[in-house]
């Protein structure tokens, strides 16, 4: 009866912190596992050209490609931005997202209208 009551003790506990553990989460977005080292990690980028004249962007953990992006984020279709400055624009913010622990680091369509990119 002991080892049955301590049983149930210790899954309502496990359940219990892991609520308290999910709540914290926004919805749709996973901290990085630690996210706290990733601010000491050096995140570059380079501008490239994609379709049409347009531009894209990669991003580099120190020399390893992590994000390869030669499209608008979110919108249909192939082409990139219609200038480097805002390709840039989004890589950057994509690197804070990054460093804040956002993973993966979704773009919207209104943070696109926010920076002026769209």
């Amino acid at each position: 009866m002991k080892h049955l009551f301590l049983f149930f003790f210790l899954i309502t506990i496990s359940l219990t912190l892991s609520a308290q553990t999910n709540a914290g989460q926004s919805k749709g977005v996973t901290k990085s596992p630690g996210a706290e080292t990733n601010k000491n990690t050096s995140y570059t980028y380079t501008i490239i050209p994609s379709v049409n004249k347009t531009w894209g962007y990669d991003i580099y953990l120190e020399k390893r490609l992590v994000i390869h992006q030669p499209s608008v984020p979110g919108l249909p279709g192939n082409e990139g931005f219609k200038t480097k400055s805002d390709a840039g624009k989004v890589a950057r913010l994509v690197i804070e997202k990054i460093n804040k622990g956002e993973m993966p680091p979704t773009v919207t369509i209104e943070e696109l209208k926010k920076i002026k990119v769209l």
